[in-house]
């Protein structure tokens, strides 16, 4: 069968995209936070996964206030970089897993979640500043991604979002999906978004940095109770953007220990940063014992 084996925890934010594409990482303001990642680029050659199912949102890229999916999976075999105002991001085309994908939209569904299918859709910042971070750069023309990725959006954006009970029974769900599926192969899901931070009105750029580590520390050891946060404490102490942290809780739902009498999962790396364009930074990675 398929297994989970590590889950990853990071921020997506678009200015780190920016400055590794325009060659910024060694200057004093981004080296601390790219430093930071030179542990998991090379954790990511040593455990090199078959598939990644990664879980960002889309930030009114493939969607708009026409149509917004609570969840959304990509189905198709590419998705190419968006153009989010100022140019696709120069880096390679994302190569899907529509077999896995497939599956999983199916055993999910079963399992009482709807789930937006997609067959076509372009992926912003949201999905490709984590890949570079773990990957690191990666020429547009002549290189790829190590592995397939299947892109699940969730809104995070307009609310009502979901819940964070929900996004952890939904990484449950997804755990069983894989499980069940016959070939033999060795997959990684990533939360992405977050931490704390503001864009906009009397609180932009609020950051709370005692919070995101308190968060951290409860999505290890305690996620299961983590889940259970109202909506309104993201709000207050992280901030508006806060919510998107509801993604990382879909990953750790889908980790061994939650349900089982598994041992916590291993803290690979675990890692924090402020600020990056006015937002905090967070990253951790779990493996399964």
């Amino acid at each position: 069968m398929a297994r989970i084996t590590a889950s990853v925890y990071t921020s997506h934010v678009p200015a780190i995209g920016a400055a590794m594409d325009l060659g910024k990482t060694q200057e004093p303001y981004w080296q601390p936070l790219f430093q930071g990642y030179d542990f998991s680029r090379q954790w990511m050659k040593d455990n090199k996964p078959d598939v990644i199912f990664l879980v960002y949102n889309d930030h009114a890229t493939a969607f708009s206030l026409d149509c917004i999916p609570t969840f959304a999976i990509g189905t198709a075999a590419e998705y190419q970089p968006a153009d989010e105002g100022w140019g696709p991001r120069p880096v390679p085309k994302v190569v899907g897993h529509p077999e896995l994908a497939s599956h999983i939209a199916q055993s999910v569904i079963q399992q009482d979640f709807d789930l937006t299918i997609v067959n076509k859709m372009d992926v912003d910042h949201g999905l490709t500043v984590p890949l570079s971070l773990m990957c690191g750069e990666q020429d547009p023309k002549s290189g790829s991604w190590p592995c397939p990725v299947i892109p699940f959006a969730v809104n995070v954006v307009q609310y009502p979002v979901p819940s964070g009970q929900r996004c952890f029974n939904l990484g449950r769900a997804i755990r069983k999906a894989i499980e069940s599926y016959d070939e033999d192969i060795n997959v990684h899901i990533w939360g992405t978004g977050g931490m704390s931070h503001q864009l906009q009105g009397a609180r932009a750029g609020l950051i709370n940095k005692e919070w995101d580590n308190q968060f951290l520390d409860l999505l290890i050891e305690n996620p299961s109770g983590l889940a259970r946060m109202p909506h309104i404490d993201y709000v207050r102490e992280a901030g508006s953007e806060g919510i998107e942290l509801v993604m990382w809780l879909i990953a750790r739902g889908a980790m061994y220990d939650v349900d089982s009498p598994a041992p916590l999962p291993k803290v690979a790396h675990r890692f924090y940063h402020v600020p990056a364009s006015n937002t905090a930074v967070g990253h951790l990675i779990l493996e399964n014992q």
